[in-house]
C-alpha cells in the first residue's frame, strides 16, 4: 500500500534496461513517495537483455516483453494488468508506444520531446484514450518548488507586465564526439534517425523552452533560430540561439548548448517585469533571487516564508533549510500524477506537463530547424 492507505499503482516500463540514465532515473521518481510499484515491462528491443534487465528489477519473467505491442494486449488483458506506463525510450520510440497504451486504456508517462517529429506529435493528440487514460510529460523541472512559486508570482501580478524572458541550458559533455566513442547515450541524441530533427534543442532546449512557458505563461508567436554543429561530422545541432516573441509584446531569448566546456547541467530562467525581476538556476535550486524595482534583492528559499496557500501543491516534503533536488522534482510529477489517476488531483492537475505541452515542444523544435534553415528568418509557430 501507499503511504496515504491507497493501493499502489501497477506501473509497466518500457525502455530503461541495463544502462539506460534515464530508466533509472523515472524508477527512482515512482519509488520516492510510495505510490507505484513496477510489476512490468519491455525493457529492451534485444531480448536477452530485456530478460535479465527485468530479472535484476523483481519483474516475474511472464511479464517481460519482448515489445510494447506485446505489452499493452497483454496488459489489457490481465485482471492485475498495469495501471500505467512509463516510456523512457529514445525519441523515435515514443509514439507507437504511447498510442497503443492510451488505446488500451493505460495511463501513459512519457519522458520528452513528445515525438522525434510534429506529424507523430499531431498523430497522438488525435488518439482518443480509452477508459480515460491520461498522459504526463515528464519535463521535471517544472516539479522544483520554486519554480512553482515563480509560476505564482508571475500570475499574481507581482512582476507585473512582463518584458523580458531569458532561458538557458548549458552543458559540455558533447564537447567532443562522444558518439564515436561507445557512448550509447551520445549516439541516439545525434542520430536524427532516433531523436529527429533536433540535437540540443530537443534533448535540452525543450527544457528550457518548457520552463520558461510554464513560468512565464506566456504564448509563443514566432521564433528566429541559429541552430550549429560544431563538431566535425555530427549530424543534428549540439548549440542553439533562439529569439522568441510572445503574444502581448513580450520578448525572450533561449540559449541551449552541449559544446559549452565547464558547464555540467546549467539550467537558469530570468524573467523581468515592469515592477520585478526573478532569476533562478537548476544547480542550485533552492534558492530564487526576486527583486522588484528600486528596492534591493530578496532571497526566496524553497519551503520559506513565502510559501502561500498552494505550497501543498508545490512539492515540498521536508522543513525548510533541508536541499530537494533533480530526483525529488522528478518524483513530484509522478506523486502528483498518482493524485490524477486516482481521482484527487484536482489541486495539482493545472501543474503537470499534458500531451498539448508536448506538441508545443515539437511545434517548438520543428519552427526552430525552419527558421535556421531559411537563415534565421522568424517562423510562426503556425507556419510548420
Amino acid at each position: 500500500m501507499a503511504e496515504n492507505g491507497a493501493r499502489r499503482i501497477r506501473l509497466g516500463m518500457v525502455g530503461g534496461g541495463a544502462g539506460a540514465f534515464i530508466g533509472y532515473v523515472h524508477r527512482i521518481a515512482a519509488r520516492l513517495d510510495g505510490d507505484y510499484e513496477l510489476v512490468a515491462g519491455a525493457l529492451s528491443s534485444d531480448p536477452d537483455r530485456a530478460a535479465s534487465s527485468a530479472r535484476d528489477l523483481g519483474i516475474a519473467p511472464e511479464r517481460s516483453y519482448a515489445d510494447w505491442a506485446a505489452m499493452a494486449r497483454a496488459e489489457a488483458a490481465r485482471p492485475d494488468g498495469i495501471d500505467a506506463v512509463s516510456i523512457v525510450t529514445p525519441n523515435h520510440v515514443h509514439f507507437g508506444p504511447a498510442k497503443a497504451f492510451l488505446e488500451a486504456g493505460i495511463h501513459v508517462i512519457c519522458d520528452k520531446p513528445l515525438t522525434a517529429t510534429l506529424e507523430e506529435a499531431r498523430a497522438l493528440a488525435d488518439v482518443r484514450p480509452a477508459k480515460g487514460a491520461r498522459f504526463l510529460l515528464t519535463h521535471n523541472y517544472t516539479g522544483y518548488p520554486l519554480i512553482r512559486q515563480a509560476r505564482e508570482l508571475v500570475a499574481s501580478g507581482a512582476l507585473g507586465t512582463l518584458r523580458v524572458v531569458q532561458a538557458e541550458y548549458a552543458q559540455d559533455w558533447l564537447t567532443e564526439a562522444a558518439e564515436t566513442t561507445g557512448s550509447k547515450q551520445a549516439e541516439w541524441r545525434t542520430d536524427p534517425a532516433r531523436s529527429g530533427a533536433g540535437g540540443a534543442i530537443g534533448d535540452i532546449g525543450t527544457h528550457a523552452y518548457n520552463l520558461l512557458r510554464f513560468v512565464s505563461g506566456l504564448k509563443t508567436q514566432a521564433v528566429a533560430a541559429d541552430l550549429s554543429s560544431f563538431v566535425p561530422g555530427r549530424r543534428l545541432d549540439d548549440n542553439v540561439n533562439i529569439m522568441l516573441r510572445f503574444e502581448g509584446g513580450a520578448r525572450g531569448m533561449l540559449w541551449a548548448s552541449q559544446v559549452a566546456v565547464g558547464n555540467e547541467n546549467g539550467l537558469k530562467l530570468r524573467i523581468y517585469g515592469d515592477k520585478a525581476g526573478l532569476e533562478w538556476g537548476q544547480e542550485d535550486p533552492n534558492r530564487m533571487w526576486f527583486t522588484e524595482f528600486g528596492k534591493p534583492r530578496q532571497l526566496l528559499t524553497r519551503g520559506g516564508a513565502i510559501d502561500g496557500p498552494a505550497a501543498g501543491a508545490m512539492g515540498v516534503r521536508v522543513p525548510a533549510g533541508h536541499p530537494e533536488g533533480y530526483l525529488e522534482a522528478f518524483a513530484t510529477l509522478y506523486s502528483q500524477f498518482a493524485k490524477v489517476i486516482r481521482g484527487d488531483g484536482d489541486e495539482v492537475a493545472g501543474l503537470l506537463p499534458t500531451l498539448a505541452d508536448g506538441v508545443e515542444g515539437v511545434t517548438f523544435i520543428a519552427a526552430a530547424v525552419k527558421s535556421s534553415r531559411d537563415d534565421s528568418r522568424w517562423v510562426r509557430f503556425s507556419e510548420v
